[in-house]
């Protein structure tokens, strides 16, 4: 037994033995026993009147339709989440394709950009080589 629990049973077992009378006041097994019988039964009652009353079919009727009715729009909102999921996503679709087109744009520009200066180059080379030829065929006459 841990130290704790020695320390409460010791505590409990000093509080009755200074308040002697306080037994008087605990209610036994049997009387325990009455008051939850008692209250079965009271409830047992109440259940009974509630099933006379003439109103009682008319409220489980209301709170059947209520019922429904909050299904109905748990249905609805349901129904608008997975639109707004389809719509969300279509847009994500179209905002992926736009981005792979302008990277696709973006691409082309680059490669046209490199022929241009490849062909550039290639002119320039073929330039010099034509002002070399034509040098060279200078100091030949000469």
């Amino acid at each position: 037994m841990s130290a704790r629990a020695f320390a409460l049973r010791a505590f409990l077992s000093n509080q009755t033995a200074a308040f002697p009378d306080m037994k008087k006041f605990e209610p036994g097994f049997a009387e325990r026993r009455q008051t939850s019988s008692e209250a079965k039964k009271a409830s047992l009652a109440k259940a009974k009147e509630a099933s006379k009353d003439p109103n009682a079919a008319a409220r489980q009727q209301a709170r059947a339709d209520l019922a429904i009715v909050r299904e109905a729009r748990r249905a609805e909102r349901k129904a608008e989440r997975s639109a707004e999921k389809k719509r969300k996503a279509l847009e994500k679709a179209e905002a992926d394709a736009a981005r792979r087109a302008a990277r696709e744009a973006e691409a082309a520009r680059i490669a046209a950009e490199a022929a241009a200066a490849e062909a550039e180059k290639k002119a320039l080379a073929a330039a010099q080589k034509a002002e070399r030829d034509r040098r060279y065929a200078a100091r030949k006459r000469t």
